[in-house]
């Protein structure tokens, strides 16, 4: 084969598994031969339709085989996959799009009103519309909602010639634009190559010990990238199945584990306490899970022994969508005594703490977090300035996380330079809430900081100071940000002051407003 990256991958499982079921969802299984087939033919249409190598192919909607029919027929053609986040605005979507130039855009129907606004103005030239229901089960009122400026997916699909397309793809060529959230108000697209995801997947099924039996299920979102490349694409890579949810629900949850009997189930630490406080959680058959992984923040104490009394323990995490995105794994068997520990850099990465002259950290003292490897991207899309400010000499991606490591080389993530906000496994950046706040003309000056909340970890709150004379409510403030930014960027709660602690520089203290307004 020509093709080394993820679009070769069906193609070579199709001889040692073909028969075996690869996905899952609703009451319908598709087997990796039939798998393959229909990601041939959706190559097929595409490249029809005018994609080729190096265009750019975006998706908007929840987890459906679609998803992942268009992942590998991008990686096929040697296009790259655009997976856009449902939870975003219009405006944020039409930014995306424009940044990236996607010449197509697949999307749910149940989207079709957020796609549209979002495409308007764009290089888009071709909509696809996927039925809400799984290939097979659409019913004759879903397909006729699809717009008469739209074709339908089923019907691209089956346009499509069902052979294989071996186009010539490196390892090193770009396979996927993820956007993530900028400290100066517009996400940046980190370019993940095919060399990035694959390095990944051997990190983690080398860390993890994952195998062809494995059943995984995705109840978090691929669109965001730990769901995808630390659950998904490993589990296919070995030929194992996955299981894939549109929503999570979970009393519905703790239904598939049994039903399906998985072994793997991925989330964030208010995955893990809604699943456990369940009326179900005590009569659920939980004996298939042996890998429960878990990113984003550390488990609260509660939630660790909840399993524990039930045999299950996690393995926790760090990294981010630059690093494809593992970075470190706390083993589960270190759980209890390295608690509150990120772990220990994944197999083929490497990790280390740098002081501020960017030399190495002394052992426990607090730097940042610089990560190296095959998983690391090489760049952000048509971002040079925000490429080069991300290295150091030697290729050390800068996380602008701070931490330290101990005497067993465990990393601590003590800090995070750049204030973002982890919100229910949602990446918020203060900057971006702040500009949009900074619109209003009421507003004086802005602080978006991260308040603890029971069931989120936490959430986004506002201090604000009002120019003199100016009146602003909290309803008026959520309701001008409401629409321009996802519902989970908009702050919870609004706090007036008379000032912002600044230092000699003017910059705001976040850390002071931290302690003065969390109560």
């Amino acid at each position: 084969m020509e093709n080394f990256g993820i679009g070769s991958w069906l193609q070579r499982r199709r001889p040692k598994s073909g028969s075996k079921i690869a996905l899952i969802s609703g009451n319908r299984q598709l087997s990796y031969e039939e798998f393959a087939e229909r990601s041939d033919r959706l190559a097929n249409a595409l490249k029809a339709g005018g994609a080729t190598k190096g265009d750019r192919v975006a998706y908007l909607g929840d987890n459906h085989p679609a998803f992942l029919e268009a992942l590998f027929a991008c990686g096929q053609l040697g296009a790259i996959f655009v997976p856009l986040n449902t939870r975003l605005a219009p405006p944020e979507i039409n930014f995306q799009l424009e940044d990236c130039g996607a010449v197509a855009l697949i999307h749910s129907a149940s989207l079709n009103g957020l796609a549209a606004s979002g495409a308007e103005g764009t290089r888009v030239g071709r909509r696809v519309v996927v039925d809400d229901s799984f290939p097979g089960d659409r019913s004759a009122a879903s397909v006729s909602e699809t717009p008469t400026s739209a074709e339908d997916y089923e019907d691209v699909v089956a346009s499509g010639a069902p052979l294989h397309l071996d186009e010539e793809v490196e390892l090193d060529d770009g396979a996927m634009i993820l956007y993530t959230s900028g400290t100066t108000g517009r996400p940046k697209g980190a370019l993940l190559t095919h060399g990035n995801i694959t390095w990944n997947c051997i990190n983690v099924i080398v860390d993890f010990d994952f195998s062809s039996s494995d059943v995984a299920l995705m109840i978090s979102p691929m669109f965001h990238v730990a769901s995808l490349a630390m659950g998904v694409l490993p589990t296919l890579l070995k030929g194992g199945t996955v299981v894939l949810e549109s929503r999570f629900d979970p009393q519905r949850t703790l239904e598939l584990i049994e039903q399906h009997r998985a072994t793997t189930i991925s989330g964030v630490p208010t995955t893990y306490q809604m699943l456990c406080e369940n009326p179900a959680w005590p009569t659920s058959d939980l004996s298939s899970l042996n890998k429960l992984t878990c990113g984003g923040s550390a488990v609260p104490t509660r939630v660790l022994e909840a399993y524990e009394a039930r045999g299950l323990r996690f393995s926790n995490g760090y990294g981010m969508t630059e690093t494809a995105p593992g970075a470190t794994t706390l083993p589960s068997a270190r759980s209890r005594d390295k608690a509150g520990s990120s772990g220990l850099p994944h197999f083929f990465s490497d990790v280390r703490i740098a002081d501020v002259a960017g030399g190495l950290a002394q052992q426990g003292t607090v730097g940042e977090i610089q990560i190296k490897g095959p998983n690391v991207i090489h760049e952000y899309w048509n971002r040079p300035d925000a490429t080069a400010e991300s290295y150091e000499d030697g290729g050390w991606f800068k996380s602008g996380d701070m931490g330290y490591k101990d005497a067993d080389g465990f990393i601590f993530v003590s800090d995070r330079l750049k204030d973002m906000i982890i919100s229910g496994g949602e990446n918020i950046y203060p900057a971006e809430v702040e500009q949009a706040i900074s619109e209003l003309d009421a507003v004086g000056s802005v602080a978006v900081i991260g308040v603890p909340d029971e069931k989120w970890g936490e959430v986004p709150r506002a201090v604000v100071v009002l120019r003199e004379g100016a009146f602003l409510t909290e309803d008026e403030l959520k309701e001008h940000l409401t629409g321009k930014l996802a519902r989970y960027k908009i702050p919870k709660t609004v706090v007036f002051v008379d000032d912002m602690p600044r230092t000699a520089s003017g910059k705001i203290r976040k850390s002071e407003l931290r302690r003065s307004t969390v109560s």
